[in-house]
């Protein structure tokens, strides 16, 4: 899965010389946390977020007049707060890497750019919402955790194992295990119930480590 399946677009944006006052308006008013700042040529010079903004006002224990401080905040443009060094991606970068890169900077959001143009950006919700994909937060079904050892051919094993017991898989996804040989893996099935599937896979895990019924009602 690349960024530009899963980003954000057509992409909201301001620009450097808007009040930060005006800025924060507009980014209540989208429902958004972030903007990159573009020139009026439509280049990609910063980025802002809602943090940026608030703290640019006065501490609530301020003893200036409220026309003083909206005054004050009328004279503050986003260019004055923005972060200048970006970090962006590329539309064609895996999705893991952009998690990756917004882990490792402790950033919220990642501009996308496509030859040097500004396209999308993908953002912490964008990835929360392909996580509660893979491990298919919306869908009723029995999630059952187990370790399993780290060796060739051990998911072949256990989908086979599922699907022979009458089970469909939803979802399924591998994890850092508690040793460099095995891995944790969260499956959810639905069409069998709780016995069924652990009967099928108790014989090919190491442990079982939680099993239940969840049922997703809209």
């Amino acid at each position: 899965m690349l960024v530009r399946e899963r980003m954000s677009q057509p992409v909201f944006s301001v620009l450097p010389e808007m009040p930060v006052q005006e800025a924060l308006a507009q980014m209540r008013k989208e429902n958004v946390s972030r903007y990159p700042v573009v020139n009026n040529k439509g280049k990609l010079v910063g980025i802002v977020s809602e943090d940026d903004l608030l703290n640019a006002s006065p501490s609530p224990a301020t003893s200036l007049s409220v026309w003083e401080v909206n005054y004050l905040l009328s004279k503050i443009t986003v260019e004055r707060v923005m972060t200048k060094d970006v970090v962006t991606v590329e539309e064609t970068t895996p999705l893991e890497e952009a998690a990756r890169m917004m882990a490792d900077y402790r950033i919220g959001g990642l501009p996308v750019m496509k030859d040097n143009a500004l396209v999308g950006i993908i953002t912490q919700t964008d990835l929360f919402r392909v996580f509660l994909e893979l491990l298919g937060a919306r869908e009723s079904g029995v999630r059952l955790t187990a370790l399993v050892k780290e060796e060739p051919g051990m998911l072949h094993q256990l989908t086979k194992a599922i699907v022979e017991a009458g089970g469909n898989i939803i979802a399924l996804s591998t994890f850092s295990g508690t040793t460099s040989e095995d891995r944790e893996l969260t499956v959810k099935v639905d069409q069998i119930d709780e016995a069924t599937l652990l009967n099928a896979v108790k014989p090919l895990v190491s442990e079982i480590c939680d099993i239940r019924t969840i049922k997703i009602t809209s």
